[in-house]
């Protein structure tokens, strides 16, 4: 696997030498692109739990807060066995361009546990995760650094997490901050926001739209989509964009996907694969099951396919230098974090191949987590409807951004992104004389 963080610094680098003539105090900007190339602060260290089998085991976690200049830093925890330090701090990186995108006051960090969360009991995982939480009990706040759900972590685990902060620590702190706003993807009955859950898919299909609206797509019923990686992400993306009437006719989990010539129906496909484990081997009895009847594809084959929309929302570096060349789809919507490297950027660039970029596309999860943070700080809460009101005007306005900028600069979705985003932070750190 490529090293994140240095593709993450190559992206920057990239970026800078087109910035650089916009600023006349050269020096003052060069100072600025340095500082962004690692995080303010980085935290890292063992922590032990007790085990159902009574044997005390020490598990590596992690820290990376990139840069505060737009507001407290605002990043995810995953639990996943391949976290490393250099994956967490390019994940940080990129998330201060993402909450500059859409214009959110945040900066961007990121955290995690080398550990296999599939391993662990129920009870060893909540140890696990109140533990990880007294690992950040002096390192995040509601004003300092937000927390949330990010791979193998979920609503539940947040909901332990604000509980261990709150009990631990001092009665100041508690009657002076509303706790709860230190965490974001929380339950609804813990001050969770409503449409959160399907906030970064849907905020994906808001993308969509944009595109379909600036490419001219005629009929929506004619437009391609395949999806890799069937989760969270991937299944609201393909729900929406089915609801809208694209055709989506591909998806895949971690074992394989099916491909449906006719478009598949996102919901009863999941049923299915929830009711089955997998997207393997359907043994339902209803002969029109789109699992049944699809053709059996790898993850490969999926990414190969000759569509309209690919869609990769699964992990990092599933579009590299090896396999870029082979891709056929016209245009390319990231919602998995660094799913392409920048070799294969490249490749797909001189093949005309339009790409989305991460953090525009998959940036719906971070903007309604701020949403809830807003609601926590007031005590007051959004019914569902306002709060997708309040997320298409700023994932629209983040997309035609990206767009002029491409147009003006005539170069790719991704550099157009990272010029308006690093652009705004450099700006932002030279206002408050950091530089």
């Amino acid at each position: 696997m490529s090293d994140q963080h240095q593709n993450a610094i190559q992206q920057l680098n990239k970026v800078a030498k087109i910035l650089e003539d916009s600023y006349s105090d050269k020096n003052r900007f060069k100072k600025a692109v340095e500082i962004l190339k690692q995080p303010q602060n980085f935290f890292t260290g063992e922590i032990t739990i007790a085990m159902d089998n009574g044997k005390k085991k020490k598990f590596t976690a992690f820290r990376s807060q990139h840069n505060d200049a737009r507001g407290p830093f605002k990043g995810g925890i995953r639990f996943h066995e391949d976290v490393t330090a250099e994956e967490v701090k390019a994940l940080s990186t990129w998330m201060t361009w993402k909450c500059a995108v859409t214009g959110i006051p945040y900066g961007g960090a990121k955290g995690g546990i080398a550990v296999n969360p599939r391993e662990l009991s129920p009870s060893e995982l909540e140890r696990l995760s109140r533990a990880y939480a007294n690992f950040l009990a002096d390192k995040v706040g509601p004003w300092v650094d937000i927390p949330a759900p990010d791979v193998n972590t979920n609503g539940q685990i947040m909901a332990w997490m604000v509980d261990e902060l709150q009990k631990n620590v001092s009665f100041d702190r508690r009657v002076s901050q509303n706790l709860l706003a230190t965490f974001t993807g929380k339950p609804l009955l813990l001050g969770g926001s409503e449409g959160r859950d399907e906030a970064t898919g849907l905020g994906g299909v808001l993308i969509l739209e944009k595109l379909a609206e600036k490419l001219n797509f005629k009929r929506k019923k004619d437009i391609t989509i395949a999806v890799q990686g069937f989760g969270n992400v991937g299944y609201w993306f393909a729900y929406h964009a089915d609801g809208l009437g694209y055709k989506v006719v591909a998806v895949s989990d971690s074992r394989g996907g099916i491909y449906v010539t006719d478009g598949l129906d996102p919901a009863s496909t999941l049923a299915c694969k929830m009711e089955h484990k997998n997207l393997q081997h359907c043994m339902c009895s209803h002969d029109a099951c789109d699992i049944k009847v699809g053709q059996q594809i790898s993850n490969q084959e999926l990414l190969e396919l000759d569509v309209d929309v690919l869609v990769p929302a699964a992990l990092e570096n599933v579009i590299n230098k090896e396999n870029a060349h082979l891709i056929k789809a016209k245009n390319i919507i990231e919602m998995a974090n660094g799913p392409i490297t920048p070799e294969a950027d490249e490749i797909l660039a001189q093949k005309n191949i339009l790409v989305i970029p991460d953090v525009l596309a998959n940036a719906g999860g971070v903007t309604v987590s701020y949403f809830e943070w807003v609601q926590n700080l007031q005590g007051y809460y959004w019914p569902k409807a306002e709060v997708i009101s309040k997320l298409k005007p700023l994932m629209d306005n983040a997309f035609e951004a990206m767009w002029t900028m491409k147009e003006k600069h005539q170069t790719t979705g991704r550099m157009a992104t990272y010029l308006n985003a690093v652009k705004s932070v450099i700006d932002t750190m030279m206002i408050r004389g950091r530089v």
